[in-house]
């Protein structure tokens, strides 16, 4: 019986590798592929939901917009056709969670600086302050790639518009008025059409490893 095994050594070691193989690939191809939610209105808190898309439950999508970059430029949502991108909402003179949201997005900008997938948008929620040459000083201090990463003022009552009714992602109960201010930590993933796919902390260093993680799941949608 031991000559009889010592025999068949090799061959055991070899059957058993090639059957550990053979249940790997079976595996990974019956492994369904994941993949991240399509975020809807009804699906959020709703005190992050304008109370006129609270209950919508499919279809959402961020609207079209018309906004200004830090280089007077006109960026619409034509520019981020076909790409994913990543969202949030600041300003320029915010001490308290701007500047960690900020460096966050400085960190997401290196790791996708050579991607021709993935780009960042933030929009200003203080555009009467932050102007163009106020979004351009701010954006050379910190080292913004322009050709990644657009910083947007507009109307405020459409920035405002925007982070109630399409990124579901303002916590402001305000009307969009003088006196209103949209105040959000969110950061948002959104796809090539349009679509939201996730949320994230964006002071929290975990939540944003997180946004990564799905960042490649997204990808690998398209591929």
């Amino acid at each position: 019986m031991i000559r009889f095994f010592s025999k068949y050594k090799t061959f055991a070691i070899v059957l058993f590798i090639l059957s550990a193989v053979i249940v790997t690939v079976i595996y990974s191809i019956l492994k369904p592929k994941e993949k991240l939610p399509i975020y809807q209105p009804d699906m959020v808190n709703a005190e992050l939901v304008d109370t006129t898309v609270q209950y919508v439950r499919k279809y959402h999508k961020i609207a079209d917009f018309e906004l200004v970059n830090q280089n007077g430029d006109t960026v619409t949502q034509e520019f981020y056709r076909d790409k994913i991108y990543i969202a949030d909402f600041f300003f320029t003179t915010c001490l308290t969670i701007c500047p960690i949201m900020t460096g966050h997005m400085l960190e997401i900008q290196e790791e996708i600086k050579d991607d021709p997938e993935v780009f960042l948008l933030s929009h200003t929620v203080f555009p009467v302050a932050d102007s163009v040459p106020v979004l351009k000083k701010y954006a050379l201090e910190k080292g913004v790639i322009d050709s990644k990463w657009n910083l947007v003022t507009g109307e405020k009552r459409d920035i405002y518009d925007l982070a109630r009714k399409s990124y579901l992602a303002s916590k402001s109960d305000g009307d969009g008025g003088p006196y209103d201010v949209i105040h959000t930590e969110n950061f948002v993933l959104v796809d090539k059409s349009a679509r939201i796919r996730g949320f994230y902390d964006g002071t929290n260093a975990e939540a944003i490893a997180d946004l990564m993680k799905d960042l490649e799941i997204l990808k690998e949608e398209y591929r």
